[in-house]
């Protein structure tokens, strides 16, 4: 199918197919029983004079044959000079309609058509090769063994008794007897074979004993290979490879090098194959110096050349450290050794044998280079890119597809999309995967808006998109927060047949949860037929990204009813939603899962559970798992994580403990350490610590302070009623201040009654956020507190007329592991009027 796929879109660009490309489409054709496309590119043969080339009129007569259409095969057959070639085909296709007689009369020339025929029709209908075998004048071994091997594929299915040939003036030879250990199927029958081996007088032979080596072997019987070797008394090479390779199938490599050295003891030679399994035995056993010897055995006789050989010494040679010379030094053996070192991690020898092949004056190939930039890009190195690119401009393969493509990905993927544009726009021909590397790459790298325009770009052009075009091209829109783009490349998915994936569904699911429209990402979800463990991650994050953490737990419970593995990701993304209900039981149970399927084994899974355990108040168990990390494997976010849950449960000892340790570890703080370290002071009220850290962070780590910074400074500064400090820090800011830090200076007006400066936070605070009810609730709190009466009806009048509310107070116990809401004056719970009771007897006792 993508064969035709491919033609056709090579003739919508009007490009001219050669004579190699037309028959392999044909060939599909007869695969698809597509005649009518066979025989258009038939007619597009003979309009550009391929149509008498004989290759492609075989592949004709093949696709005329295998669609039935006989009589057209066999038009295009006597049009052919070397018929030879075809008559199988031809064959094939009278077998399927069972026209014996007229393929009888076509070809019954000579034994070669005779078993032919034979061998053709059984694959059909065994009976009628059977018919034609009684019909041959004469018989040779070459038509029985065909006959019996048609048996044989009958066998698998039927399993009839072998029938009885009549009288071959011929002994049993070899190549009868090796088609019949295939009718082996049981290590039994396979005895009674050999034995009627040895019964003929066949059991010292070479081949067969060889094959019969081999089926011990596959029958997990090496014992038995090794009595059927031992018994041969002039074993040859063929006989030693067969039992070598035995030896090594059953890791059996002490013995392989003892059975390798009475070969060469004897004088017999090995195969290369058989110096592979040595040299194999040689890296499992370390036994480097004789691997060595071997290797010089190798040289000896020339079989360096050999491409599994070179394989062998790699893995020989510790991590593919090859530092023997081979004879023939050609690009495509470098490209082979890159390739090796790449697919087993070792990009150091990647760049090692690269410039060991520029030394030796070998221009590099496309395949060679194509390894080199995904090494830069695993290294993150563009001035290695850059290098291998002036290498591809210096070896004239500036003009290659594939390495533009390879050269464009790395630029892209090291998020250079000045020289990717730059490339892009030299790339004379553009196909679905270079718009598709282009559009990702602006996806990933924060430009959402230039990743949309080059998708209309890609579509004007007449490149149809595709499930790789898709993915990026919604996550930008999902940067966007815009629903409107969410929609059309919604429909764009739908129309262009990409909604059969289920990873197009889940950065659906993702890109609506972020554009605030929970409901579509729930029918999305819904809709999902072949959910994975992505697809319930994904919407369990969109819940708890909205503060819906009662149905995130719901779907999570959901998704395990259905059986679904929890992976890390999801624990992650579940957990917060434990922590906002304070469902420490949930939090537990979550702990002990991971242990018990190895998720714990992911630094960012105990760090997850070091801050949910610490924000539910057990931060004794958080400190645990802190402690149960080697210090080597702790990283900047575990020490953070740490610092922050000290910092929230006021224990500013601990937090001020934790960062001189971390400073020991040659770890340098971040901006998250200053927050953390900043919050412990304004929990405890210590301002000259705070001033401390927050120069230190500008001064000795280079660390520029952001809002959140400002906020707690701020926030501390006000605590301690230097007001005026704290007006001076926030006129002094380089850049606009936010919510955040006017909220913490009109907190600090409310704690010592500065009314002016209150206004002036207060009318910035409502600037930024007019829908926030708490606002105007805590600047009128102020005027009451300084008796200004009139303003706070004012506030309390504006509240109202623009249909306000504060969002009321919420709480959650767990009792059995079952989270309960309370909301301020709620009586929804189904047991409300039992708390209400015990709540009015507590205010009794309290009283009294």
């Amino acid at each position: 199918h993508q064969a035709i796929t491919l033609f056709r879109r090579l003739m919508d660009h009007h490009l001219v197919p050669d004579a190699f490309t037309l028959p392999i489409v044909v060939k599909a054709c007869a695969k698809l029983n597509a005649i009518q496309e066979g025989m258009q590119i038939h007619g597009l043969l003979l309009k550009i004079g391929f149509g008498f080339e004989k290759f492609v009129q075989g592949s004709l007569v093949n696709m005329y044959a295998k669609c039935g259409e006989i009589e057209s095969a066999c038009e295009m057959f006597d049009k052919i000079g070397e018929r030879d070639l075809v008559s199988n085909s031809l064959i094939d296709g009278y077998a399927k309609s069972g026209q014996v007689d007229l393929a009888l009369e076509l070809f019954e020339r000579d034994l070669f058509s005779w078993t032919a025929l034979v061998d053709g029709f059984s694959k059909c209908k065994v009976e009628t090769g059977r018919e034609i075998f009684d019909r041959m004048p004469e018989r040779t071994l070459v038509q029985c063994n065909a006959m019996i091997n048609a048996y044989i594929q009958l066998l698998n299915t039927l399993r009839p008794k072998v029938p009885h040939f009549p009288a071959i003036q011929t002994r049993l030879l070899t190549t009868l007897s090796s088609s019949l250990l295939n009718l082996c199927n049981n290590p039994q029958s396979l005895k009674q074979i050999h034995a009627r081996f040895i019964l003929h007088g066949l059991h010292q032979n070479p081949t067969l004993s060889s094959k019969l080596i081999d089926s011990y072997a596959n029958f997990g019987l090496p014992s038995l290979s090794q009595q059927v070797f031992t018994s041969i008394i002039k074993p040859n090479s063929f006989l030693f490879n067969s039992f070598i390779r035995c030896l090594s199938k059953f890791c059996q490599y002490e013995q392989t090098l003892l059975v390798f050295k009475d070969m060469l003891m004897i004088s017999i030679y090995p195969y290369e194959e058989t110096c592979s399994f040595v040299l194999n035995a040689c890296s499992s056993l370390k036994r480097i110096e004789y691997g060595k010897l071997v290797h010089g055995f190798v040289l000896k006789l020339g079989f360096e050349s050999c491409s599994f050989m070179g394989d062998s010494l790699v893995e020989m040679y510790n991590e593919n450290k090859v530092v023997e010379r081979m004879s023939d030094k050609d690009s495509s053996y470098w490209s082979c050794l890159i390739n090796e070192a790449y697919q087993s991690g070792n990009i150091d020898e990647c760049f090692r044998l690269f410039k060991e092949m520029r030394m030796e004056d070998v221009v590099p190939d496309s395949a060679a280079v194509i390894n080199l930039l995904r090494s830069c890009v695993d290294l993150n190195s563009i001035t290695s890119g850059r290098v291998v690119h002036c290498v591809v401009v210096a070896s004239h393969l500036s003009n290659n597809f594939s390495v533009n493509t390879a050269l464009l990905s790395m630029y892209s993927k090291l998020g250079c999309l000045v020289d990717a544009g730059l490339l892009y726009e030299e790339m004379p021909e553009k196909d679905c995967v270079v718009w598709n590397i282009m559009i990702s790459a602006y996806s990933q790298n924060g430009c959402p808006l230039e990743s949309l325009e080059l998708l209309r770009c890609m579509a004007k052009s007449g490149v149809r998109p595709d499930l790789f075009t898709a993915i990026p091209a919604i996550s930008s829109t999902r940067q966007l927060k815009s629903t409107n783009w969410g929609k059309e490349m919604h429909a764009h998915v739908i129309r262009n047949g990409s909604d059969y994936q289920v990873s197009v569904h889940n950065s659906l699911v993702d890109m609506y949860s972020e554009c605030d429209h929970l409901r579509y990402a729930r029918k999305v979800f819904d809709l999902v037929t072949n959910k994975t463990v992505v697809s319930w991650s994904t919407m369990i994050k969109g819940y708890i990204s909205h503060d819906m953490s009662l149905d995130a737990l719901s779907l999570f419970s959901k998704m395990k009813l259905d059986g679904v593995r929890v992976d890390f990701v999801t624990v992650i993304n579940i957990l917060p939603a434990c922590v906002n209900i304070g469902a420490l039981e949930q939090v537990k149970y979550l702990h002990g899962y991971s242990m018990k399927f190895g998720l714990n084994s992911f630094s960012s899974v105990n760090t997850a559970f070091l801050v949910s355990y610490a924000k539910c108040g057990c931060i004794e168990m958080a400190r645990i798992l802190f402690d149960e990390e080697r210090i080597d494997s702790k990283d900047i976010i575990t020490w953070n994580s740490m610092i922050s849950a000290y910092a929230k449960h006021g224990d500013w000892s601990q937090c001020f403990k934790l960062y001189n340790q971390m400073k020991k570890s040659f770890l340098k703080p971040d901006r998250i350490t200053l927050v953390g370290l900043l919050t412990a002071c304004v929990n405890s009220g210590l301002v000259k610590e705070g001033r401390g850290f927050f120069k230190e962070m500008i001064e000795t780590y280079g660390c520029r302070p952001g809002q959140e910074h400002y906020a707690c400074m701020v926030d501390l500064l006000g605590r301690a009623g230097n007001i005026d400090e704290a007006r001076e820090l926030v006129k002094t800011m380089p850049f606009k201040p936010d919510a955040r830090v006017w909220g913490s200076l009109l907190s600090a007006c409310k704690m010592h009654s500065k009314t002016q400066l209150a206004e002036v936070a207060a009318e910035n605070l409502i600037t930024m956020e007019p829908k926030n009810a708490g606002n105007y609730v805590l600047l009128s709190n102020i005027y009451a507190a300084s008796g200004k009466w009139d303003r706070v009806a004012k506030m309390r009048t504006l509240i109202r007329d623009r249909g306000l509310q504060k969002t009321a107070g919420c709480s959650w116990v767990e009792i059995s592991g079952l989270a309960h809401e309370f909301r301020v004056a709620d009586r929804s719970h189904p047991e409300a009027n039992f708390i209400y009771a015990i709540l009015g007897n507590l205010e009794v006792e309290i009283k009294e």
